[in-house]
């Protein structure tokens, strides 16, 4: 592990030291699994992401994504963050798309007028759950729902239990008990890991939806700004037809109860009732470069 080059960059930030931070290492193929998880534990970000070559395979890099805790098949922030240092250091900053080769399978990037786009795998929808179980989960009132809409599972390569409030309050006040929620997912197949609670009230005028994410089973108590948990969300505002439309373009907010204000773009269409389109999008920033003894 000498000198090995790393980036950090925020993702989803409009501007530096907002969004979710990253750390991106770029030549990371002498690296076996214990080193790669003891370096995301000593940064301690939600995610660090490294890059095995600069050399492509099937015509994209492969990547994998590490929380402190553990790796994951597939991250939003880390896959676009990833594709923009992949951009800057191996594509002179002209590439028009950038394929990231995960352990979800392969993620198209693309930069457009100074945002990173990624599509995201067609969603599978799965465990749904009542408000009164989930309030416990979420030390919660039955009345911070919107009870027109399900509670859901949902993945486009990581699984979320998407719950919809109404009121940026109830977003507030949302808390994972982390007992209860270890054991919903230990006697519940299947069932999600990480819960994202959002409202239509937002701290800004101007964004359409305010989130928040909470994943401890992951290492990462609450996240900043989450594009996979964004693209599960974009697919449920589709399915569940929140919009009233089949094709959306919403902003989203989040973080701001971490200080780390963020801003994600969704663009999705529903084609039929098993096939959408799920589009991510924001800003990046770069922060630093370095090296790692």
């Amino acid at each position: 592990m000498r000198n090995l080059p790393y980036f950090i960059v925020d993702v989803f930030a409009e501007q530096k030291y907002a969004g979710n931070q990253l750390a991106v290492f770029t030549d990371a193929g002498n690296l076996d699994e214990k080193e790669m998880q003891q370096i995301a534990l000593e940064i301690n970000y939600a995610e660090t992401t490294f890059i095995l070559s600069k050399e492509k395979v099937n015509g994209g890099y492969d990547v994998r994504i590490f929380t402190p805790a553990e790796e994951v098949p597939f991250a939003g922030h880390p896959t676009i963050g990833t594709a923009f240092v992949i951009n800057h250091v191996f594509e002179n900053n002209s590439a028009k798309k950038i394929m990231l080769n995960l352990k979800a399978g392969q993620i198209p990037v693309e930069p457009i007028e100074g945002y990173y786009w990624m599509r995201q795998n067609n969603p599978k929808f799965g465990n749904n759950y009542d408000i009164k179980y989930t309030k416990d989960l979420l030390d919660l009132n039955s009345d911070d729902f919107d009870e027109n809409y399900p509670i859901t599972d949902v993945s486009t390569g990581l699984p979320f239990m998407i719950v919809p409030l109404k009121n940026l309050d109830a977003v507030k006040r949302a808390s994972v008990d982390l007992k209860r929620f270890q054991s919903h997912f230990t006697n519940n197949e299947n069932a999600a890991r990480a819960v994202l609670v959002f409202s239509p009230e937002t701290y800004h005028s101007s964004n359409d939806i305010n989130c928040r994410m909470f994943a401890e089973e992951y290492g990462v108590v609450e996240d900043a700004a989450t594009g996979s948990a964004n693209g599960c969300l974009l697919s449920w505002f589709l399915k569940n037809n929140y919009f009233n439309k089949n094709e959306i373009s919403v902003s989203v907010e989040q973080g701001y109860e971490m200080n780390r204000p963020s801003l994600l773009l969704h663009k999705g269409k529903k084609i039929d009732e098993e096939n959408f389109e799920i589009n991510i999008g924001g800003k990046i920033q770069m922060v630093a470069e370095g090296k790692w003894y």
